[in-house]
């Protein structure tokens, strides 16, 4: 199994995100280099889950491929794709890079980010549940009375939040985003997202995977609407089994969820530093990543 990489330091480093470093190496490209830091209620843990920036870069590498007829991608080339990688001139970080770093790492092209983070829902679950439970509202916005938890809502909702440089993101009301990113741009937004949700639902539906919710980051590449970052990973969105679910119980997770659900189970106050985590959770979390990708993908990665 690969060693754990909490953290990379590479020459051109541009940005250090909760799991991803980001390196520019020149002609308006970057290497984004997925780490196996994990982030749970906005808060980098102290231990890594080894090998999940492995599966987060297969994973998102796959998506782009099956969402790509609806909206483009920055991606030029996964790193661990040698024919992907034989057009791609080598500089910067990419120099000597190790075979490690390499399957957790994407060539990109330079985007200008819109900073607002693309969450869509078709169920009620995680923040938006908590936000019900307390007011009888999902961002700011009544629902009706009565839900229950995990109940499937009649179609999928958009539900933007704040993108946050540190600490929590916070959910936008629908003036709110509006006023963030203009109307015309929250009205595309909105249905790009929906269109790469719906997309994204009907294939994991196929395989006996619900697509709970998920959220997208978008950005422009030469004046082009781009997605960009990671998609549909475990640590960007919720999965069921279809089997599983039932209306008003939260069935197992195969994503980040899990993680969340022990830390909810502690006395932490959702502010750094966190608690430590036992070898067990970090085992379990790497279990659960890896079973989303297999039962998704078809394939099963060894790390």
């Amino acid at each position: 199994m690969t060693d754990a990489i909490f953290e990379t330091n590479l020459p051109g480093l541009l940005y250090r995100g909760k799991v991803r470093d980001t390196y520019d190496i020149g002609d308006d490209r970057l290497l984004m280099v997925a780490s196996d830091r994990i982030s749970a209620f906005d808060v980098v843990m102290d231990q890594p889950i080894p090998g999940k920036g492995i599966i987060l870069t297969q994973m998102s590498s796959f998506w782009f491929d099956i969402i790509g007829h609806v909206i483009p991608n920055h991606v030029i080339a996964t790193v661990s794709d040698e024919s992907a990688m034989a057009n791609v001139e080598i500089t910067g970080a990419l120099i000597d890079l190790s075979p490690e770093i390499a399957r957790r790492s994407m060539v990109i092209k330079k985007a200008e980010r819109l900073d607002i983070e693309c969450v869509v829902r078709n169920y009620i679950a995680g923040s938006a549940w908590a936000e019900y439970e307390e007011s009888g509202t999902m961002n700011g916005q009544l629902l009706p009375p009565g839900m229950k938890a995990t109940e499937r809502f009649s179609e999928p909702v958009f539900t933007p939040s704040t993108k946050a440089a540190s600490g929590h993101d916070m959910p936008l009301t629908n003036k709110e985003a509006k006023n963030l990113v203009g109307d015309e741009m929250h009205r595309v937004l909105e249905e790009k997202s929906l269109e790469v949700f719906q997309a994204a639902h009907d294939y994991a539906g196929e395989r006996g995977m619900i697509l709970v919710d998920t959220k997208f980051e978008f950005g422009f590449v030469d004046g082009e609407l781009t997605i960009i970052d990671e998609v549909l990973t475990p640590d960007s969105s919720r999965y069921w089994d279809v089997n599983d679910w039932s209306s008003g119980s939260f069935p197992p997770a195969f994503d980040k969820q899990f993680l969340r659900e022990w830390l909810l189970g502690t006395d932490w106050n959702r502010e750094p530093p966190p608690p430590t985590l036992p070898d067990e959770i970090i085992e379990q979390t790497q279990a659960r990543y890896l079973e989303s990708y297999r039962r998704l993908s078809g394939k099963s990665l060894i790390l």
